[in-house]
């Protein structure tokens, strides 16, 4: 075998797109039956030992809110593997910037083939600064590949050819504040925040997705390092709905993973979130009015989260 392919052959192995450098990748089938869908997709994913936060279907928002939709299909999936998770976790907090992964299933008008698309390692690694090679987010990646060749017989990753941009601001928003008191005064202290949190962004239009305790899964690991480790999926849907017109695949996106931790013995509480940055360099999003809202959204939040974490 050619060296070339067998490269190639490796990368599949491993259930990564061949062109490993894009960062989000679309696996699509033919569903000329119908009998592949957003349900037994998720099944799936269950079947295989993940846990799903959230399968929900967007044509249904988008006809309430906006009166239409732009595809035939599309449902947004929050999901994430339990012991992959705490295993990475242990050493690159920042896999909670994806923890759940998101995925938008879609079938586009008129067409038969269903859709997923998910963050590739190239991408995660780019936002999270995990080695791109790390065995554990490749084996995480390769069992996210593996269930969708169950899920979607004779399927297959797209040979995506975007323009990576350069990013035009952060690809990741933090954020700290202080919390100075008493380890038992804790717990009351976080339930006070998240509550002025939840508020402010439910005013500024932002829907709580899902909501993930990974502290507690680190906990039962054997792991003490935090006091909590708390994670928000968080999206808007005018956000989703004027981008997913040309971008279906932007799901790999939405909602967003909002962590929040404080680290035993430390004052310090970090906050952080994936910048609409990556939808825009990521995936070429180049027209305005999904620009706008994107940049819009983003400025919400960051003001959301600057009145609940002022001092």
């Amino acid at each position: 075998m050619k060296l070339k392919g067998l490269v190639v052959a490796l990368l599949l192995t491993f259930g990564v797109a061949v062109n490993a450098a894009q960062d989000i990748r679309i696996y699509t089938a033919d569903n000329q039956g119908g009998k592949v869908n957003a349900k037994t997709i998720e099944k799936a994913f269950k079947d295989a030992g993940f846990y799903i936060t959230g399968n929900n279907d967007m044509n249904k928002a988008f006809e309430a809110k906006f009166k239409d939709h732009a595809h035939d299909a599309y449902n947004l999936m929050t999901l994430h593997k339990k012991d992959a998770v705490t295993k990475l976790l242990k050493k690159y907090p920042n896999i909670a910037l994806f923890t759940p992964l998101s995925m938008s299933i879609f079938t586009k008008k008129g067409e038969k083939n269903i859709s997923v698309s998910s963050m590739s390692a190239a991408g995660i690694a780019k936002i999270t600064g995990i080695p791109a090679d790390n065995a554990d987010l490749v084996a995480y990646m390769k069992d996210v590949a593996d269930v969708l060749a169950k899920a979607m017989p004779n399927g297959k990753f797209e040979d995506t050819h975007y323009k990576i941009a350069k990013p035009e601001g952060d690809l990741v928003k933090r954020f700290t504040m202080e919390m100075d008191v008493k380890p038992d005064e804790i717990e009351d202290e976080l339930d006070g925040l998240q509550e002025e949190l939840e508020a402010g962004l439910e005013t500024a239009g932002f829907v709580l997705a899902g909501y993930n305790k990974l502290g507690d899964d680190l906990a039962k690991a054997g792991d003490d390092t935090y006091d909590f480790f708390d994670v928000y999926s968080i999206c808007k849907v005018a956000v989703i709905y004027e981008v997913s017109k040309t971008h279906p695949e932007a799901g790999a996106f939405a909602p967003c993973s909002f962590s929040m931790y404080k680290k035993k013995g430390d004052k310090t509480v970090h906050f952080a979130y994936p910048s609409v940055y990556n939808w825009i360099s990521s995936i070429d999003v180049t027209d305005k009015a999904s620009k706008d809202v994107l940049l819009k959204a983003q400025k919400a939040m960051n003001a959301a989260v600057n009145e609940a974490t002022e001092e």
